[in-house]
């Protein structure tokens, strides 16, 4: 399973796992957010930029691992996303 980095290790939320599918690690974006802010000194609307087209944006194949958006099945019957 890829990492993004292991200064986001305490990000993790856990594994998805799927039937006829390799597991992938799944992080918290808020909490490599955060990491971005306190370690690499950028304000919040800079992290989350960096965030989204770096991190979020980057597709390395089957193993690349996800971020978890919370919401609801109210949220998501209204087409979230």
């Amino acid at each position: 399973m890829l990492k993004i980095d292991d200064r986001y290790d305490h990000c993790v939320l856990g594994v998805v796992v799927r039937c006829g599918q390799e597991p992938f690690v799944v992080y918290d974006p808020e909490k490599v957010i955060d990491v971005l802010m306190e370690e690499d000194g950028m304000e919040h609307l800079e992290a989350v930029e960096f965030f989204e087209f770096n991190i979020l944006g980057s597709w390395v194949g089957e193993d690349t691992p996800g971020y978890l958006q919370n919401c609801t099945m109210e949220e998501i019957d209204d087409g979230w996303g």
